[in-house]
């Protein structure tokens, strides 16, 4: 029974950290939300880049995923969420650290273009 609730525990903490990706990566698209949305995006947005370009920083979700994955039986690993799960579906190899950048800068390019659409229209708004 515990290893079931580990087992439970690990998948969901391998959904948010995927929900946490995509935050990071589309997240500058609810800008408009609310203030308390972009600070959490940009946090989340440094916070990610610092930790998928720094040798040896491991993301807390990752920690959180193996702690899981251990009691319930199952296989750990120490790369990263992208490198574990992501990458093997898109590249079928591991990253290279020339990919890893350019995963960083599109990671940046869509926050860019989001946060200038939010400008954007945000000045629309101001006008009109």
């Amino acid at each position: 029974m515990e290893r079931y609730f580990f087992h439970l525990l690990t998948i969901l903490t391998v959904v948010i950290h995927f929900l946490f990706i995509l935050f990071v990566i589309a997240g500058g698209f609810l800008a408009h939300k609310a203030k308390w949305i972009r600070i959490a995006h940009l946090a989340s947005v440094l916070w990610a880049v610092i930790a998928e370009l720094s040798p040896g920083i491991i993301c807390p979700l990752t920690s959180l995923e193996n702690y899981f994955a251990f009691h319930a039986g199952l296989s750990t690993y120490k790369e990263d969420f992208i490198t574990r799960y992501l990458i093997p579906v898109i590249y079928q190899e591991n990253i290279s650290t020339n990919i890893q950048l350019i995963l960083v800068a599109i990671v940046i390019v869509i926050n860019i273009i989001a946060y200038w659409i939010y400008f954007k229209l945000k000045a629309l708004k101001k006008k009109g």
